[in-house]
């Protein structure tokens, strides 16, 4: 299910969501100068992070891997950027926002159970 068109559409989406929150929040937490730091800086990190840790063989990636991770780990390193992206909204002062991203990302995750079990060790 996880490799539906419309779920890596889906999932995509939420990758630019949690990208435009960690944005939001440095943007709303700190005062100039580093109001325009953080707005650069925490979604580069987010996005490095998702880039960077991957497992090999991954079918929702191009199966390379610029640092080769076992699957827990880039199941960690998904709910550390997906769900960071929820609690940054939070703490931005946007709870709705964050509530919608929360429920959106649950459904999702719900949805997407076989990558859940793929990343977990059940290769097949």
């Amino acid at each position: 299910m996880s490799l539906n068109p419309v779920m890596l559409g889906v999932r995509f989406l939420l990758e630019l969501v949690a990208l435009g929150s960690f944005a939001v929040l440095g943007w709303r937490v700190v005062d100039a100068p580093w109001k325009f730091v953080l707005v650069v800086l925490l979604p580069f990190l987010a996005a490095m992070a998702w880039g960077v840790f991957a497992v090999p063989g991954d079918p929702s990636r191009s199966g390379e891997a610029s640092v080769a991770v076992s699957g827990p780990v880039r199941l960690l390193v998904e709910v550390l950027v997906l769900g960071g992206g929820v609690a940054a909204l939070w703490l931005a002062g946007l709870p709705r926002w964050a509530l919608v991203s929360a429920a959106i990302l649950i459904v999702y995750q719900v949805l997407a159970y076989d990558r859940i079990g793929w990343l977990l060790g059940d290769r097949s």
